[in-house]
């Protein structure tokens, strides 16, 4: 059983997740949050973004097709040939914890498809 123990946080890396978690879950009280071995995974009836915690910035992967996605921001990357760590052909980097919003507003995209 994997836990918030079982990822490599620093500093900043730490403060950047209970950031984005806490928008996360305040989605919805029916987000369902999951430790998996390589990445933390938030759910509705499957994933919708998950999160690789790196070095100095969170990876997160949310659960689209990249051209169903707007992108106002241009933050996101199509990973869809790609192998990585998650679920979606979506992907995006939060690097600083101005970027929340920007982060937040890709992640609610692919929530309210599971809606």
């Amino acid at each position: 059983m994997y836990g918030i123990d079982s990822y490599d946080f620093n500093k900043t890396t730490k403060m950047l997740f209970d950031k984005l978690n806490m928008r996360i879950m305040n989605l919805s009280s029916e987000v369902r949050r999951e430790f998996k071995k390589l990445y933390i995974a938030y759910k509705l009836d499957t994933n919708f973004a998950d999160i690789v915690v790196q070095k100095n910035r969170l990876r997160i992967s949310v659960n689209m097709k990249f051209n169903e996605v707007i992108d106002e921001y241009n933050i996101c990357k199509d990973v869809t040939n790609l192998g990585r760590w998650g679920n979606g052909d979506v992907e995006l980097f939060l690097e600083d914890i101005c970027d929340v919003d920007k982060v937040m507003d890709i992640i609610r995209q692919s929530f309210n498809k599971q809606l």
